[in-house]
């Protein structure tokens, strides 16, 4: 073999492993330890976003292993779950799976209002036994104490979103560990006067297109090109953590994913 020869080879070997790399979709396992000075004891909490009805392996084999791996005390659904496009049997066979085995609460996307199936989808989620958080509050019993997750519906809902942030702003504040679950991460200005401890967010599917340690993300829906919230942890100014999951879309994605594996986030929230 010629040295030109050679170096050709060396380069195609090098293209190749870089776009395998680039294009790498398979399922990643995203860890944050966070302290909360509210807390009393350990909580493990698994963030799940932007499914959009894809596939992971045979009847969602791949998602619920790696949860199950994970131990988490409870899932927190991020919106998207449910594509408009795709068919929804792939998303509806994972939550039907997931409730049997962890406690879950869910809030909408605006892939759900997209579908203009959002009432149909919020009913079928909530007769699973997965309560549907839309401007409400609930309290889960985890690992001995008691967490308040409070919840938005996408602003795509409309006017509801506002009346939803009011009441949620008016409700009756306790001691307990506050978490946020809403989808936007953008919308954080409307999120600050809740006064909850963790706020938890998905939607921007991680800015699609990222280089590792120099960009975090391309462009990212409602924030357009380089997102400020693409994904990853937010420490605010008034104590507040802020976590952005960069989703679990694959096939639903008209623009590939580059260096932006999906991923499932998992939050080892520890007294501080």
């Amino acid at each position: 073999m010629t040295r030109r020869k050679r170096r050709r080879l060396a380069l195609g070997l090098v293209t190749a492993a870089v776009l395998c790399s680039a294009l790498d979709v398979r399922l990643a396992i995203r860890r944050y330890e966070i302290p909360l000075a509210s807390l009393e004891a350990p909580v493990r909490l698994a963030l799940i976003t932007d499914l959009h009805s894809c596939r992971y392996g045979e009847d969602q084999r791949v998602l619920l292993d790696a949860l199950e791996a994970e131990e988490p005390d409870a899932l927190l659904l991020g919106g998207d779950i449910v594509d408009d496009e795709l068919p929804t049997e792939p998303a509806f066979q994972f939550l039907a799976e997931a409730v049997r085995r962890w406690p879950c609460v869910y809030v909408t996307g605006n892939h759900e209002f997209r579908s203009g199936q959002a009432e149909t989808f919020c009913s079928r989620i909530a007769e699973l036994g997965i309560p549907v958080l839309r401007g409400t509050q609930i309290t889960l019993e985890l690992n001995g104490q008691p967490v308040d997750l409070l919840g938005l519906d996408d602003p795509t809902v409309g006017s509801a979103y506002s009346r939803q942030l009011t009441e949620l702003k008016s409700r009756p504040r306790t001691s307990h560990t506050a978490i946020l679950l809403a989808h936007r991460p953008e919308r954080y200005a409307d999120y600050a006067a809740l006064g909850c401890d963790l706020i938890l967010n998905g939607h921007a599917h991680g800015g699609q297109w990222r280089i590792p340690f120099l960009l975090n993300g391309l462009l990212a829906p409602n924030q357009g090109f380089f997102p400020a919230y693409a994904g990853g942890i937010y420490r605010r100014d008034g104590g507040e953590v802020q976590v952005v999951s960069r989703g679990l879309a694959r096939e639903s994605t008209r623009i590939p994913r580059i260096w932006n594996r999906p991923e499932l986030v998992i939050l080892q929230l520890t007294p501080a």
